[in-house]
């Protein structure tokens, strides 16, 4: 099947359609490639200092860039576009709240091989869970063109629906191929990796990650990014990194504080998640 290819102009609820139904779809041109230049252009003494991987799956041609809120205020846009927000609000509006998983600048180096289909998921200690449950939406911004000669991120369509725990094989994938400035967005069920790197050049992506805020981070916001730092980012920011409760008891601090007033040592701007309104609404809801 091939992968769902959308226009900038689409809707949360038109991506989240087309995850529904092949687990993965790309919207191409979102932002102009300018914009991924200058995330590049902020980041490049943090690219430049990343070592490559230290196994197959990581890459050892492949350099992994994280701690992207703290190193480059481009990125803080493309976290908060609303295209994403409202893309994975309906794809994990199941749940009280989502929150930001990983920030990671993904750039592969010519002779990479393939890597290992997978899926994302899997990162929770192999949990199974159900086949309906969404547990995390990401997204991976092309930072450069993503081609099948340079190692476009290879997918499965169709596969967020497979059993759990194949094996699956290169030759089972069709690539994501888009120009700079588009994004991929694929559930964390789907069957993926990253492609060969068959050229000279390096790809790069931008991998922006969400899930549900009842689950650990992958990334932990809270050292990748300093609290000086952290202190002056907008609300809205910081309580999709993790400074709010993620439901009505996860996540408050010492005698039940809200965490961001905790980090900003005042009262908080916008309102807490969690209320016991909202949770006694759930429970009435699931007993219907």
């Amino acid at each position: 099947m091939p992968i769902p290819r959308l226009a900038a102009t689409a809707s949360g609820p038109d991506v989240a359609a087309a995850l529904a139904a092949e687990g993965c779809a790309i919207v191409e041109r979102v932002v102009p490639p300018a914009l991924l230049a200058q995330v590049r252009a902020e980041l490049q003494p943090y690219l430049d200092a990343t070592p490559a991987g230290s196994d197959d799956f990581a890459g050892r041609r492949t350099r992994r860039t994280g701690g992207l809120i703290g190193r480059s205020a481009t990125c803080r846009d493309l976290i908060t576009h609303p295209l994403i927000l409202d893309a994975v609000g309906s794809v994990l509006g199941h749940v009280t709240s989502f929150q930001l998983h990983l920030t990671q600048v993904i750039a592969i180096g010519p002779g990479e091989p393939a890597q290992t289909i997978h899926r994302d998921q899997w990162a929770f200690d192999f949990f199974p869970f159900p086949p309906d449950y969404d547990v995390q939406c990401n997204t991976i911004w092309a930072m450069t063109d993503f081609t099948d000669q340079n190692g476009a991120t290879r997918l499965v369509p169709g596969s967020h629906r497979f059993e759990d725990r194949l094996e699956l094989t290169a030759e089972q994938t069709v690539a994501a191929e888009m120009p700079a400035g588009s994004v991929l967005f694929y559930t964390g069920k789907l069957y993926h990796g990253a492609g060969a790197n068959r050229s000279d050049g390096v790809r790069a992506g931008v991998n922006i990650t969400y899930a549900v805020s009842w689950v650990r981070q992958e990334e932990n916001q809270y050292l990748s990014v300093p609290a000086d730092i952290a202190r002056t980012l907008p609300e809205p920011l910081l309580r999709l990194m993790g400074y709010a409760r993620g439901a009505y008891a996860l996540g408050y601090v010492d005698d039940l504080r809200d965490p961001l007033e905790v980090l900003l040592g005042r009262e908080a701007e916008t309102a807490s998640l969690g209320s016991l309104a909202d949770a006694e609404a759930r429970i009435r809801q699931l007993g219907t």
